[in-house]
């Protein structure tokens, strides 16, 4: 099957009414890829993977079988959100897979982020296997690559867990619905499907998680200090009114340490760096200039709240010549 890539004259979908045609379209694309088989399809709760889901309910209803793997590399409270959202409201064909341990241990020791972001990818296929083992009539495999996904790893910049092949000992044909889509315009065929605002404007959260927010060799502490801080700053910008108004706001806990003093004791902990972002479609991005009077609670809370951190850093970084995430 020939690759399916953007048309060069297609015109960006910004309207209610171009979001309706795309699903029409997807939906019909659906049905005569799938036919009456089973697709199973990683759910995160992410934006990209949460519109795909969508397709596909209205395109094939419980042939779609949603697994949604915690690899201990999600946000606070996102496991019991994805549940709760899908599983009791949408009613989903949902399948919860407790992977933590497994991720966490093949990943220990590991630094280069290339090689951290492929065993992810591996491993989330590997999980997906164990799932369809247990499944009858399964196929296909739906995955949220969207567009800006394809340029950059043709391009070298970084690769997907989700924007290549799969390996030739399991025969899963992939459907990508959003393939040719920018993030923009995920969000607008995400609100024509009917989705909560909670979940379309939701913050884009890479495939690998808090793994390539947590640079060098994961450690389950240094992971949990990126988990903590990265909930104090999504609640102080709810507070702030920032929330929905930000395109990425997030934590990054880098491997080194540097010394500072707590109750009047030397310490020698983590920095916690803030990145907070701007961008239409993820090819290039601007600081947001955020109120120094949220800086100054935010460096109080996480100093406090989060152990192991005794400074917090803010990142003035465009893209270019940073990309947004730190891996």
């Amino acid at each position: 099957m020939a690759e399916i890539r953007r048309p060069d004259n297609m015109v960006r979908i910004t309207t209610a009414a171009l979001a309706d045609a795309f699903i029409d379209e997807q939906v019909a694309l659906i049905r005569e890829q799938v036919g009456d088989k089973k697709v199973l399809l990683a759910l995160s709760g992410g934006v990209d993977s949460s519109v795909v889901a969508a397709l596909l309910i209205r395109a094939i209803g419980q042939q779609l079988v949603c697994v949604h793997v915690n690899h201990g590399l999600l946000r606070k409270g996102e496991p019991e959100q994805v549940i709760e959202v899908f599983r009791n409201q949408m009613k989903a064909n949902l399948i919860y897979v407790d992977a933590v341990d497994r991720f966490l241990d093949k990943l220990a020791g590991v630094s280069d982020p290339e090689t951290k972001r492929h065993i992810i990818g591996e491993e989330f296929i590997e999980v997906f296997a164990d799932e369809a083992r247990k499944l009858d009539g399964v196929k296909f495999l739906a995955q949220g690559t969207i567009w800006p996904d394809i340029l950059e790893s043709e391009h070298g910049i970084k690769a997907h867990h989700n924007a290549g092949g799969l390996p030739e000992d399991l025969q899963f044909e992939l459907v990508e619905p959003v393939r040719i889509l920018f993030k923009d315009e995920v969000r607008v065929v995400g609100k024509a499907l009917g989705l909560p605002d909670n979940m379309v404007y939701r913050q884009p959260f890479p495939g690998p998680g808090l793994g390539v927010r947590c640079p060098g060799a994961i450690t389950r502490d240094r992971l949990e200090a990126v988990r903590e801080s990265d909930a104090i700053l999504r609640d102080e910008f709810e507070k702030f009114g920032l929330a929905g108004h930000v395109w990425q706001y997030f934590t990054v806990v880098p491997d080194f340490k540097s010394t500072g003093v707590k109750d009047d004791k030397r310490t020698f902990d983590w920095p916690v760096i803030i990145r907070a972002v701007n961008t239409r479609d993820a090819m290039s991005a601007t600081i947001e200039r955020l109120p120094y009077e949220l800086l100054e609670t935010l460096t109080e809370r996480i100093t406090t709240e989060v152990p192991g951190v005794n400074r917090v850093l803010y990142d003035l970084t465009p893209k270019p010549s940073a990309t947004i995430e730190y891996e």
